[in-house]
């Protein structure tokens, strides 16, 4: 009689089983090669997250559970105790705000005008002093023969009575101030003022300086000195009466959408 050979049994997988982890090994290596490669929109995926974590999705389709009160999410809606947190409202309180700001600083521009132009007709300085509205805001224009001597950058007495006049007057708008230095071409060179960059400086310093020792009302922070030198004049430089022109000192109280504007241009 024969005996048939006993059957070994083989501990461990099948051998198809090795090929097949073989295979799902590569097909990750494969995924996990595509996603190193790959550039996450962090945008948008904080975007989804956060959906996610204020239930956006939720507010705005059914649940897919059942509701033991079917009316209740209804009669909620209905008395308007659940609102979608992201829907905004028809009216912006801080943009009324902001709104109704910029037309309080416009109107304050126009009475600072007029109050200026009134002090210079009253006064006769409308020869040496000159008020304009522009896209910029109010622009006072004060030659250098009311307000300094020639090469000097201290403030004449004549001039202090017109300065405290705008001093008076910024104390009660909130705008920013703009005090520009200007020269004519002919070049300076002393020990104090090398050049022209430093005297227009030293003059648009003193007419600050002078604001803000008027009061403490007055935030310095509101006040900028600017140099232009030479490099803005308002006529040629040819003769005498056009050098006395470009040499001046401008005080622009600015228009806060101006001075919004031109802080996102700078950044």
């Amino acid at each position: 009689m024969k005996l048939r050979p006993r059957k070994v049994k083989r501990k461990g997988s099948p051998k198809w089983m090795t090929t097949y982890a073989d295979m799902i090994t590569l097909v990750l290596v494969f995924f996990i090669l595509l996603f190193s490669m790959s550039q996450i929109n962090l945008v948008k995926f904080e975007a989804i997250a956060e959906s996610f974590r204020n239930r956006m999705i939720f507010d705005f389709y059914p649940s897919a559970v059942e509701n033991d009160y079917p009316t209740e999410q209804t009669k909620i809606q209905e008395n308007g105790k659940k609102n979608n947190e992201f829907e905004s409202p028809t009216e912006n309180p801080d943009h009324l705000a902001a709104d109704m700001d910029e037309k309080d600083a416009a109107e304050d521009l126009d009475k600072l005008k007029e109050e200026v132009d009134e002090y210079l007709k009253e006064n006769d300085l409308s020869d040496i002093i000159s008020a304009t509205q522009s896209d910029r805001g109010v622009v006072l224009v004060l030659e250098e023969q009311l307000l300094f001597e020639t090469s000097r950058a201290e403030i004449l007495d004549g001039a202090k009575p017109f300065l405290t006049k705008v001093g008076t007057l910024l104390e009660n708008i909130p705008n920013f101030v703009k005090v520009e230095g200007h020269t004519d071409n002919r070049q300076i060179n002393t020990y104090r003022y090398p050049s022209n960059w430093e005297l227009s400086g030293a003059r648009a310093s003193s007419v600050v300086r002078y604001l803000i020792n008027l009061t403490e009302r007055l935030d310095p922070k509101r006040l900028t000195a600017v140099a232009y030198g030479e490099t803005r004049p308002v006529v040629p430089n040819d003769s005498e009466k056009n050098w006395s022109k470009n040499r001046r000192v401008e005080i622009v109280i600015l228009d806060p959408e101006y001075n919004s504007s031109d802080a996102k241009e700078s950044t």
